[in-house]
Order: structure tokens, then sequence, then C-alpha cells
């Protein structure tokens, strides 16, 4: 298939996003005395990134599952080390827990939020995977877990990050680096460690991103792979139940 497969389907989903958070921005508070401060009237408004949920379950369906077993509303899980989690989607056939994804995004406040968007997405999937562990999800297959980020392509998230390394030296990999590279490599060891079974990573700005321009730092955490991952688990599955 070619390099270019997705390519229209995610820069829609790109702009879609910008629009919904310029107007977002824009609306947020009108109803109300007090604005959020920053960008959190984009945040706390929700569905900018719906464009690409929609997307997902367009290529799910495309498998031959059904669309009921898409769920962009009721999508809370069990975990193990707490009670309940909400993911962002969740696909369940016959009873059956074949996916959870997280949709992720971060414009600016850099080093405010990347340790906690780290330290949430572990957390997850390590509570997920314990609950699968013990037979919460009645399969014994594994259900396959996605992790999609959109950060922001700016002068703060592509240039070198002072560090702090009053007792112990750091991995290497992180000395003079940027924060897209921090989240390329934390792209790769979610994966690696098996916490994820796929992650898409990718760059974009307001102002080209109204147009929907994007870029993708790595291929290997690109859409088209993150799809591709969730295209088989799907297909694997309609194959040996329907």
């Amino acid at each position: 298939m070619k390099n270019t497969e997705f390519k229209e389907e995610v820069s829609k989903a790109v702009r879609y996003f910008w629009q919904v958070r310029k107007e977002q921005m824009q609306t947020q508070g009108t109803k109300s005395v007090l604005k959020d401060p920053g960008n959190r009237g984009a945040v706390t408004a929700g569905k900018h990134l719906d464009g690409f949920l929609d997307l997902v379950v367009e290529i799910g369906t495309k498998t031959g599952l059904s669309q009921h077993a898409f769920q962009k509303r009721v999508t809370t899980l069990p975990g193990f080390f707490r009670p309940t989690k909400k993911w962002d989607l969740v696909i369940v056939a016959d009873n059956k827990l074949l996916a959870s994804i997280e949709f992720k995004s971060q414009v600016g406040s850099f080093g405010n939020n990347f340790n906690n968007r780290i330290e949430e997405a572990v957390g997850s999937a390590t509570d997920l995977l314990t609950a699968f562990r013990e037979g919460k999800f009645n399969s014994s297959m594994k259900p396959w877990l996605g992790w999609v980020m959109l950060l922001e392509n700016s002068p703060h998230s592509t240039s070198e990050i002072a560090l702090s390394e009053p007792y112990f030296e750091v991995f290497p990999e992180f000395k003079e680096s940027s924060y897209v590279k921090r989240y390329e490599l934390f792209c790769e060891r979610l994966v690696r460690e098996r916490l994820y079974d796929a992650t898409c990573l990718i760059l974009s700005d307001e102002k080209t991103g109204l147009s929907g321009e994007f870029q993708e730092p790595n291929p290997n955490f690109g859409f088209r792979s993150f799809a591709f991952s969730l295209i088989a688990k799907l297909l694997a599955y309609v194959a040996m139940w329907t």
C-alpha cells in the first residue's frame, strides 16, 4: 500500500482539531462570567479530537465489525488499581473487549503537562492489563491498546530542554532532547514494553493545521502503522468469531 495512505483522512482530522479548538477558545466563557485561563478553554470544552475518533471508527467498521461495537460514549472499564477508568474509545463485541484507545493533545504548557501525559498513559495501560490478567474481560484474547498524541509543533516543543541531574545522570537519549523527541521515545517505549500495541505521534501548528497540514516525526509511530495494527487485530477477531 502507498505510504500516503490515510494522509487525506488524517489531514481532515487535524483541520477539524484546530477549527474546533479555535471556536471553543472564542466561545468558551461567553455564557459565564469567568473564562478558563490560557489554553484551558479549548481543553475543557472537549470534542476537538473527535475527528480522529471518527476516523478510527470508520477504518474499524471496514473490517466487517459492526458499528455497534465501537463505543465513544459508554467507555468506562474496570481497573485493578482503581475501580474504573473512562477511555476515549472502546471496542466491545460479544461481551469481549477487543480494544481501548486514548486520544490526547498538547498545545502549549509543555513543561506542566508532559509528565502528566506520561504518567497517565503508563498508569492506564498497567491498570487495564492487570485487570485483564485477572480475568476481568471475559476473553482469553488480550485487548489491543492504542495511544494517539497530537502535539503542537512550535519552538517550545522542538527546542532542547534543560535537564536537572542533581544525583544521577539521566539516560543519554534524553540529553539535548526536545519535547518532540521525548514523545517519540515515549511512543517507542510504550510499544517495546508491551503496554500499548500501537502508538501515534502527530505534529501540527494552528496556522498550517487549519489547512490540514501535519508532520509525523517517525513513520513507525505514524497513523498508517497505527491503523494497520488495529485493522489486523479486528480482522483476526472477525475471521475467528463471526
